[in-house]
């Protein structure tokens, strides 16, 4: 880089070959050398001057290096990632018109991947032995919760006994359930790492309330205990059993479960709530799935979202004087249409008793049981 001035030394200006033009050559040459040779002493000289720029640029090199990694750190993929990773939030617009969902192709076979890529739990879609090893290693806990006021406390001991054979088997799991009745809560063995927490709540005249209060005590039990107890939370409802194996397949960061009743039915026929004066309107145009309140499950951050938000809507609601369809299971529609769950469960983790098997339907793994409502339920 100091020699790039070298070239105009060998070339010289054409002359005359006559001895005058000769000698006026030479004294030409030997000025242009010793303005060369101060040149390269003034080249040095600047080179390792510390006032000189080329020094002064040598000397921030590191420290517009640090400047850059440190800028690049802040925006580099991989932190990028990293922030996706943690804030994942797949909300989708309100009127955004697209075609419904398919659970079940034209050839018969199941959908194991909705249209935002969150995969759809069917059996044979996963290694049961492969997951759960996977998620035990990290040391896990699944909270609980279950509902059992009035006479609903005599679903409790299926329900126990039937989730200590096939439910979360060799994980930490918490069942936390509120009841009117603490004293009918029946004795089941329970496994190495599984406890039961009997919370007491009041008692009331309508079952619409006892649903319509589900979302309020997730709420402040996850506040209260949950966010320093568990990593993950499922509600589920207490008038079901457990037929077969429920595992690691089923964790996610939100997860939402497919109607039994619904998964082949157009969103036009869905039991949405239709009307916009409550806040769990959804237009008869949109919809994806219909969504089983009897599970809800999740991360503890994102399931207390999910509560706190049907919370408040519920709450608004109530205001108005109005009630939902279906209680909350029509805010949670409302919610998993604008927030799309990261996982789905088929109609293999909610099916209902009364159902006959379907093609579809390779194994049943919880179920609402056959019951007698009026018989059960404290008003019509």
């Amino acid at each position: 880089m100091k020699w790039s001035t070298t070239p105009t030394l060998i070339f010289s200006p054409r002359s005359e070959r006559t001895n005058t033009g000769m000698t006026k050559f030479q004294n030409m040459s030997t000025s242009l050398l010793v303005l060369a040779g101060i040149s390269v002493i003034g080249l040095i000289f600047w080179g390792y001057n510390p006032l000189s720029f080329g020094y002064k640029e040598i000397r921030l090199c590191p420290n517009l290096t640090q400047e850059h990694q440190e800028n690049s750190n802040l925006q580099s993929p991989q932190g990028l990632t990293q922030e996706h990773q943690e804030n994942p939030n797949l909300q989708s617009p309100q009127g955004l018109s697209y075609n419904q969902p398919s659970v079940v192709g034209l050839d018969g076979k199941v959908i194991a991947v909705t249209p935002w890529l969150a995969p759809i739990v069917w059996e044979g879609t996963f290694d049961s032995v492969l997951i759960d090893s996977i998620y035990k290693q990290q040391n896990i806990t699944i909270a609980t919760t279950v509902f059992a006021l009035g006479k609903y406390t005599q679903f409790l001991k299926v329900f126990l006994e039937s989730a200590e054979l096939n439910y979360f088997v060799g994980f930490r799991v918490h069942y936390y359930l509120f009841t009117d009745h603490p004293e009918q809560v029946p004795t089941v063995k329970l496994g190495h790492g599984r406890q039961l927490t009997v919370l007491k709540v009041a008692s009331s005249n309508r079952w619409q309330e006892i649903t319509l209060r589900r979302m309020e005590k997730l709420e402040k039990l996850i506040e209260s205990r949950l966010v320093n107890e568990a990593d993950y939370v499922f509600s589920l409802d207490v008038d079901t059993k457990f037929y077969g194996p429920w595992g690691a397949e089923s964790l996610g960061r939100l997860i939402g479960v497919i109607h039994p009743g619904y998964y082949q039915t157009a969103r036009q026929h869905f039991p949405y709530e239709r009307r916009p004066q409550s806040q769990a309107y959804i237009p008869v145009a949109e919809g994806d799935y219909y969504y089983g309140g009897a599970v809800i499950g999740g991360s503890v951050k994102d399931v207390h979202k999910v509560a706190k938000t049907c919370r408040e809507q519920l709450d608004i609601d109530a205001a108005n004087s109005i009630e939902a369809a279906w209680q909350e299971e029509s805010h949670l529609n409302k919610y998993f249409l604008y927030n799309k769950p990261s996982k789905v469960l088929s109609p293999e983790y909610l099916w209902q008793d009364f159902k006959p098997h379907t093609n579809e339907v390779k194994i049943i793994r919880f179920s609402q049981v056959i019951k007698n409502y009026a018989a059960v339920r404290p008003n019509p």
